[in-house]
């Protein structure tokens, strides 16, 4: 699950795709910093989103900066960092080491094990630092799990468990002016994830016997509209908390990701099946 939250290339300015990258960059550069390269290899776009949404709100002072790294040592490349990314990097530590464990109880695969045992040192610190956003985590692990233990094919259920999820890791600083507002975005969002994930894994957890709360409803005449409306209006949810925060930097990219990018793979998936159709 995640992935989602990105943003839409076809749409995005040369100078606002740079942005992005330096954002994400910078990302990857303070989880290094903070957890070793194995850190820096669990970076997300969604939490890079995250970053850019507080820093943009926050405007705390920024670090610029270029350099070559690991993941790219030929070539020099812009990065910025903030204090904000602190935050962020914890957070994205935390649901790489989680989403692990939850590959492993799914489909008992032995990378993820493995990576979750590398990763465990550094969640214990994360834990340690941030209790409470931690707790958040591992309660919504525990939810859907018992939703799948106890087959559970009802969609609302894993869908409003993850919107509170990803909506307490949006609320930062907690008793912020905006923290609530931020609660909501991340909610919006939180649900969009979990539901789309499902959509998207619906043929071939049919296939493989997996659970998929979706499941129940994929033979209904309006299966597609009925999906696009509720992902509609989860995003609405987002977007509309959103638009009350007064953001003016980076405002057109965050944009560019709520109202397009999120819609990405979406767009994919109905590319892929109108290409299936024409060859049959």
């Amino acid at each position: 699950m995640f992935g989602y939250i990105i943003t839409n290339h076809e749409t995005l300015s040369e100078e606002r795709q740079q942005r992005f990258r330096a954002a994400y960059c910078g990302l990857c550069r303070t989880l290094r910093q903070r957890h070793g390269l194995k850190g820096s290899a669990t970076i997300s776009y969604d939490m890079t989103f995250l970053a850019l949404l507080l820093n943009a709100l926050y405007e705390p002072e920024e670090k610029q900066g270029r350099e070559r790294c690991v993941a790219h040592p030929a070539k020099a490349h812009d990065y910025f960092v903030s204090p904000v990314m602190d935050y962020v990097s914890d957070m994205n530590l935390a649901l790489a080491y989680y989403k692990c464990l939850d590959n492993w109880e799914d489909d008992r695969n032995l990378m993820s094990a493995a990576e979750s045992g590398l990763l465990k040192s550094a969640y214990e610190r994360v834990k340690k630092a941030w209790p409470d956003k931690c707790r958040a985590i591992e309660n919504w692990l525990r939810e859907v799990h018992t939703f799948e233990r106890e087959g559970k094919m009802e969609i609302d259920l894993p869908v409003n468990a993850t919107g509170r999820l990803l909506g307490e890791l949006f609320a930062w600083p907690e008793g912020g002016e905006w923290t609530e507002v931020l609660r909501t975005v991340g909610d919006g969002l939180g649900r969009f994830v979990y539901f789309m994930d499902a959509y998207e894994d619906l043929p071939e957890d049919a296939r493989k016997g997996r659970f998929n709360a979706l499941k129940p409803l994929r033979d209904r005449e309006d299966y597609e509209e009925m999906c696009r409306s509720a992902m509609s209006m989860m995003l609405a949810d987002a977007a509309e908390a959103f638009e009350t925060l007064p953001i003016v930097q980076d405002y057109e990219l965050l944009c560019n990701v709520l109202y397009s990018g999120v819609w990405s793979k979406y767009a994919l998936l109905q590319k892929r099946r109108e290409q299936k159709k024409g060859v049959k």
